[in-house]
């Protein structure tokens, strides 16, 4: 298994140049770039040719860019704003070697229905895979497990995925959003591994569902999820590519970035290991 950085985790503490320099020193082999930020805060005083040259001569590598934020049941308006976010993620995707593209289902206070949902993210998804398709990225749908969001559990998403049916549309499988809305073992177990194209690796306090939040989140290991079950699952229906580490806790983002950086590591191999070896798990 490989293992990548989520810059979530740093989100307060640190820029994408230090992510990267970080990353390199201690030997991970990816990072999830955030588009909504840390990209463009970097392209202030950078050009994507220099993120293209970094790339091209250090060992970690682009896997993500994270994210296209609620791509479903948009008005005429929001949904033309989706479409040309993405097709500005496919040229910039291109260039870097970025293999997935993330993809968010609506937060809303809005009660819609979940066949009405389930239609907009099938109708949305077949038409970003269109354009795609000639870049060779593919779409990570990431559930979120909070009450507001439209697509939240594992279940709902891989159906929704299912009925797509594209083999470059599949699922980001977050624990942290696995366990905050109850998402189902026996659905994992029956799912086919090769729709989950990232692990996201994360652990929580233990509070009920429903409450849990993005802050609530601790590292790898020191929580309430069920990471084994989890992780044993994920193996034994064949996914074995690539544990990426994302946390938003505010405590974490008080600690200088670099310790960040090596505790999430340090976290997230320990606990991954038990199912899975790392090919990069020494600090270089």
């Amino acid at each position: 298994m490989k293992l990548c950085f989520n810059q979530a985790t740093t989100l307060e503490n640190s820029n994408l140049v230090r992510d990267l320099e970080y990353c390199e020193k201690h030997g991970y082999d990816f990072i999830e770039i955030r588009t909504m930020d840390k990209l463009p805060e970097y392209l202030e005083d950078h050009t994507m040719e220099d993120l293209v040259e970094y790339f091209n001569t250090h060992h970690i590598k682009p896997l993500a860019f994270n994210a296209l934020v609620f791509f479903n049941n948009r008005d005429e308006a929001g949904h033309q704003e989706i479409i040309n976010e993405f097709k500005g993620m496919m040229e910039a995707g291109k260039k870097l070697g970025v293999q997935y593209v993330v993809a968010v289902p609506l937060v809303t206070e809005e009660k819609i229905l979940k066949q009405d949902i389930k239609n907009s993210c099938v109708e949305v998804l077949t038409e970003l895979s269109e354009i795609a398709q000639p870049y060779g990225i593919k779409i990570a749908v990431e559930f979120v497990g909070h009450p507001q969001c439209t697509v939240n559990t594992f279940g709902q998403a891989y159906d929704i995925v299912e009925t797509v049916d594209r083999d470059n549309v599949g699922l980001v499988l977050d624990c942290f959003h696995f366990h905050a809305m109850g998402s189902k073992m026996e659905d994992l177990k029956k799912a086919d591994g090769s729709k989950v194209f990232i692990l996201h690796m994360d652990d929580t306090e233990d509070f009920p569902i429903g409450f849990l939040t993005d802050e609530d989140r601790v590292w790898p290991g020191l929580g309430a999820i069920d990471l084994d079950g989890i992780l044993s699952t994920v193996k034994e229906i064949g996914f074995s590519d690539v544990a990426s580490v994302e946390l938003f806790r505010p405590e974490y983002y008080q600690l200088d970035a670099e310790e960040a950086i090596k505790t999430a590591k340090e976290t997230t191999v320990k606990v991954a290991s038990k199912y899975f070896e790392f090919d990069t798990v020494e600090v270089g």
